[in-house]
């Protein structure tokens, strides 16, 4: 297996895929890591592209799991790492994932949201009760009086 070091025999390849097979191809080759992709359109504007949906869905993605791996690190939940990448998915299971990423992010705000008004409902609280508390001591010195 090869390597991508700059004293490494390197061979530089163009390919032409079918639509179709594009995403396989790519993944597939991704995967390996043993390729690096050079940029043919270097004027083209970043949203005239063709895959651009794609990868913004993509990079949505990650901005959700880069949320709930911080609010689960905030926590102090302990993460299983493998080391090892997963496979890239195909694009059916992308929808999935989008959906349970979506559903976890939308979760976790809620939790987090309710979290904050039960702390905010207990300050309040407690700081009732000691009010309660001072005034009883008060109003039971006023009564001692009469």
């Amino acid at each position: 297996m090869g390597s991508l070091f700059r004293s490494e025999e390197m061979s530089l390849c163009q390919l032409f895929l079918q639509s179709e097979a594009a995403y396989a191809c790519v993944s597939e080759l991704g995967e390996l890591g043993l390729v690096q992709f050079r940029d043919l359109n270097p004027d083209v504007n970043a949203f005239q592209r063709k895959f651009v949906n794609e990868v913004r869905r993509c990079d949505e993605m990650e901005r959700k799991l880069r949320y709930l791996e911080k609010e689960i690190k905030k926590d102090g939940i302990p993460m299983l790492d493998t080391g090892e990448s997963p496979e890239a998915p195909q694009p059916r299971e992308m929808i999935d994932l989008e959906a349970t990423f979506e559903k976890l992010e939308n979760e976790l705000r809620e939790v987090n949201q309710n979290a904050e008004a039960l702390k905010r409902n207990y300050l309040e609280l407690t700081e009732l009760k000691h009010i309660l508390r001072k005034t009883q001591v008060f109003f039971d010195e006023v009564s001692g009086v009469w």
